[in-house]
């Protein structure tokens, strides 16, 4: 009697405990705005994946609270990242996103990366990605093999975006042919440039980018896909060659798995560290609901953005996984990557 006793009233304590957790969770996010801070400029892909996510997400949260998005590029995103570490709220109020690249700056020793990426508590990934290489059709560059003998001039951000990363990895481990014209911001300027000849392509943007904001450059002809990058091909770019059809012995391979790796997190989200569990769990779970929501699954169809969702535990194994990879490997990525 005794013993069951004690067990109903841990039961009731437990339940009381949830119960408390569920209305300070519902209390807090009760007529706040939660602020969906962008490390890229407007109209680049995370732009245009975060304004998705900010018209859905409070509808899965306690509360039903609104969502902002807030532009805040520089540096490709590292800007923004080093603000989520050391200066944004840690209430579980604000979540960014940025290029792909900038969660592992610390491991390839960027002293301006502030942070340890698996510090923070990340929420989710919109769209596992693959990148590729856009070229003209009049530049002359017909297929990849092509940049073995002629020059491509392409377009970039900063040195810590990903097309400026892939552009130099390929010129070091292919020894390809590529000119390199940073100072863009975003790929939407890239695009605008390359529409204008300024530059003739584009290497290391994400393919749902492209076919979500170049589709009219691929339907008219103007430029091709000549290359995929990724640590595994995409199957929707068949016909399209993959790095790893050029490249065959171990140590390169596993350069490139590092440096290209990154892109499982496409459009991952993350929130400053030391926000609390219950609420990290919160931001999860609403995260995955929105995924799963007809109308935000239809709203994306309609923008044309690709969703391949992860969870906010599956992204935080792959950083912690990235972050593992042995100092060897981790040195020569840097020496190719000039850092």
């Amino acid at each position: 009697m005794r013993l069951f006793a004690f067990l109903f009233l841990t039961l009731a304590q437990l339940t009381g405990v949830n119960k408390s957790h569920a209305d300070d969770i519902e209390q807090f996010y009760k007529g706040r705005t939660i602020n969906i801070v962008v490390g890229n400029g407007q109209g680049a892909g995370n732009d245009s994946y975060s304004r998705l996510l900010a018209r859905h997400l409070g509808s899965h949260l306690k509360g039903r609270p609104g969502a902002v998005v807030s532009n805040m590029p520089g540096a490709s995103g590292l800007v923004a990242f080093n603000w989520l570490a050391n200066v944004a709220p840690r209430d579980g109020s604000t979540i960014a996103t940025t290029s792909f690249t900038i969660p592992f700056e610390p491991i390839f020793g960027n002293a301006a990366a502030r942070f340890h990426a698996p510090d923070f508590a990340w929420i989710g990934n919109m769209e596992s990605g693959v990148s590729v290489c856009v070229a003209r059709v009049d530049s002359g560059i017909d297929r990849f093999e092509d940049l073995l003998k002629q020059e491509l001039t392409v377009g970039a951000a900063a040195s810590t975006g990903f097309p400026s990363q892939a552009s130099r990895a390929l010129m070091e481990l292919l020894g390809v042919r590529l000119k390199l014209i940073e100072g863009y911001v975003g790929t939407a300027a890239i695009k605008l440039a390359t529409e204008r000849s300024e530059v003739q392509g584009i290497c290391g943007i994400s393919a749902s980018t492209i076919r979500a904001q170049w589709q009219e450059l691929i339907k008219s002809e103007t430029v091709k896909i000549i290359l995929q990058l990724s640590a595994t091909p995409d199957p929707n770019l068949s016909g399209v060659p993959h790095v790893f059809d050029f490249v065959h012995d171990g140590e390169r391979r596993a350069v490139l798995s590092l440096i290209f790796g990154p892109q499982e997190l496409g459009r991952a989200f993350a929130t400053p560290p030391g926000v609390r569990k219950e609420r990290v769990d919160t931001l999860r779970e609403a995260f995955m609901a929105t995924m799963r929501d007809d109308d935000f699954r239809a709203d994306a169809l309609k923008m044309g953005l690709d969703l391949k969702p992860q969870s906010g535990r599956d992204v935080q194994a792959v950083v912690e996984a990235l972050y593992a990879a042995s100092p060897a490997i981790v040195g020569r990525a840097k020496k190719l990557l000039g850092q």
